[in-house]
C-alpha cells in the first residue's frame, strides 16, 4: 500500500478502531475455571486499544500489592524478555525480539500491526543475545552484567541440563558446554535439531520457551501458531500451535499436545508433576472474548485451536471445520482475563517467600481490548496441584495514569534466594518482588 493511501485511510481508521468494541463483561467475569463466554462480536475492524511505550520516570517502579516490595535487581538491558536461573545463582536473560520479516500478515491489516507494535514497544530491533547477572554480594541487585553468548538469531527459551545448555532460537534448538561459575561463553553452538520458522517459514509468534524434564531425556518447546484462527492455511501450521518433545539424545522431535495457539511460559507443578502451560488465545471476536489462559497439557491431547475455543465452543470463521477434532477438544483449567498476554510461568516451589502453593503469571497486556487488560503479575493459589480461589495481583502500576505503558512484564522466575524476578521489556529491567515478612 502506498503512503499516500494510507494517510488517507489513517483517519478513517482510527475513527473505526475507536467507536465501539468496549467490553461489556467486568475483566473478573472472564477469569477463573468457569469464566463467562459471550457471544462473539467479530468486527470488520478489529478493537484497537495500545498503551503507547514510554518507559519508567526516573526512581519509578512498578506498585507492589501491599505485602510485598519490590525494587531494581537490574537496568540498561535491551528488551529483556525471558529468564533463567542456574544452579549456582547466575541469572541469565534472553534480550531478543522478532526476527523481521516473518509476521505473514500483509496488507492494511500488517500496516496497522506494525504501527501497534512500534507504539507498544514491540518492534525494537532484536539484541540477539544472552546475558549473565550476578549478585555477588547478596543485597537484591546485580552488580556484575556480561554478555554471556551472542550472535543468536531471536532467542528465547534456556534450560541447562548437566553441563550442556539449552538454548531455543526462533529458528533453531541449540546446544552448548557450561561450565558452573563462568561468565561467558566462546563455544560455537551445535543444532540439536531445526524448529518451526527456519529458512523462508513464517514464524509469526517467533518465541520458542524451553523447559527439561527432571531426568533431562526431554526438553519441551512452545510454539505458537502462524496465524489468528489459520487464515494463512492450515499447511503452515505444521507442528505449531503446539508444545514440542524433543529427544535431548537425537534431537528427534514430536507433538506432545496440540490446539495451543501460543503456549509460552512452561513449567512443572511442584506435588503432581505435571506440565503446565500460559496460553495467548484468539483475536478479533470482540474484547470479551477470548480469554487466555493457565492449564496442565496431557500428552497427545487436543486443546481447540483453531477450531474452537475454551473446550468445544465453535470459531464459526473457520472453515472447513473438524468436528472431529472439536469433540476431543479439551477445556483449560483456568482463565486469566481476555487479551491479557500472559507470557511467563513459574509455579512457586517454596522459593518465594510469602507464598504458598499456586503460580507466578506475568501478564504482558492487551492491544485489542477496550478497556486495557493484563499489564501485572499475578499469582494462582493452588491446592493439591490444582488451581483454586482467584487470582491475586502482586505487581501493578506498569501503564500510568495517562495510559501510556511504563513498562511490560514478561517472563517470571523464583531467584532461589525468597525473591520473584520479572523481565520488562519496555522497562528495559528487572524487578525483584520480596515478601515484608
Amino acid at each position: 500500500m502506498k503512503a499516500g493511501s494510507l494517510f488517507v485511510l489513517l483517519p478513517l481508521i482510527v475513527l473505526l478502531t475507536a467507536c465501539g468494541g468496549q467490553a461489556r463483561l467486568p475483566s473478573q467475569a472472564v477469569t477463573g475455571a468457569g469464566p463467562e463466554l459471550p457471544e462473539p462480536r467479530p468486527r470488520l475492524i478489529p478493537v484497537i486499544k495500545i498503551a503507547p511505550a514510554v518507559g519508567w520516570e526516573d526512581g519509578a517502579t512498578p506498585t507492589p500489592a501491599a505485602n510485598l516490595k519490590v525494587s531494581v535487581f537490574a537496568e540498561g538491558l535491551d528488551h529483556p524478555r525471558w529468564l533463567y536461573v542456574l544452579p549456582n545463582g547466575d541469572v541469565l536473560v534472553a534480550e531478543t525480539n522478532a526476527p523481521p520479516g516473518k509476521s505473514g500478515i500483509d496488507g492494511i491489516k500488517g500496516w496497522m500491526m506494525k504501527l501497534v507494535m512500534k507504539r507498544a514497544g514491540a518492534a525494537v530491533p532484536s539484541a540477539n543475545r544472552i546475558t549473565l547477572l550476578r549478585d555477588t554480594d547478596g543485597d537484591g541487585k546485580a552488580d556484575l552484567h556480561e554478555v554471556f553468548l551472542q550472535g543468536l538469531h531471536s532467542p528465547f527459551g534456556m534450560a541447562l541440563v548437566g553441563d550442556t545448555l539449552y538454548v531455543a532460537n526462533a529458528d533453531a534448538l541449540l546446544k552448548v558446554p557450561y561450565q558452573s561459575g563462568q561468565t561467558s561463553i566462546t563455544a560455537v553452538p551445535a543444532k540439536l535439531t531445526d524448529l518451526p520458522g527456519k529458512g523462508n517459514e513464517l514464524n509469526h509468534h517467533w518465541t520458542k520457551s524451553l523447559l527439561a524434564s527432571a531426568d533431562g531425556e526431554h526438553l519441551y518447546v512452545g510454539v505458537g501458531s502462524n496465524s489468528n484462527v489459520g487464515e494463512n492455511g492450515m499447511q503452515v501450521e505444521h507442528m505449531r500451535a503446539v508444545i514440542l518433545e524433543v529427544d535431548t539424545a537425537s534431537g528427534a522431535t514430536r507433538v506432545f499436545a496440540s490446539g495451543l495457539r501460543n503456549p509460552v511460559g512452561l513449567d512443572w507443578e511442584p506435588h503432581k508433576g505435571e506440565l503446565w502451560a500460559v496460553v495467548n488465545e484468539r483475536d478479533e471476536l470482540g474484547s470479551d472474548l477470548v480469554p487466555d489462559y493457565l492449564t496442565s497439557v496431557r500428552r497427545e491431547a487436543f486443546y481447540g485451536w483453531p477450531y474452537s475455543y475454551f473446550g468445544q465452543n465453535i470459531d464459526e470463521r473457520v472453515s472447513p471445520q473438524q468436528p472431529e477434532q472439536v469433540a476431543r477438544a479439551i477445556a483449560p483449567d483456568f482463565a486469566l482475563g481476555t487479551h491479557v498476554a500472559p507470557l511467563g510461568l513459574a509455579f512457586n516451589n517454596g522459593n518465594v517467600t510469602g507464598f504458598d502453593e499456586g503460580a507466578f503469571v506475568g501478564l504482558h497486556g492487551s492491544w485489542n481490548r477496550r478497556p486495557l487488560n493484563g499489564y501485572e503479575v499475578v499469582f494462582v493459589p493452588f491446592a493439591d496441584g490444582r488451581p483454586t480461589g482467584s487470582m491475586q495481583t502482586l505487581l501493578s502500576g506498569f501503564v500510568g495514569n495517562s495510559g501510556n505503558a511504563r513498562g511490560r512484564p514478561v517472563g517470571v522466575i523464583a531467584d532461589g534466594r525468597g525473591g520473584l524476578l520479572v523481565a520488562d521489556d519496555v522497562g528495559n529491567a528487572i524487578w525483584r518482588v520480596t515478601s515484608k515478612l
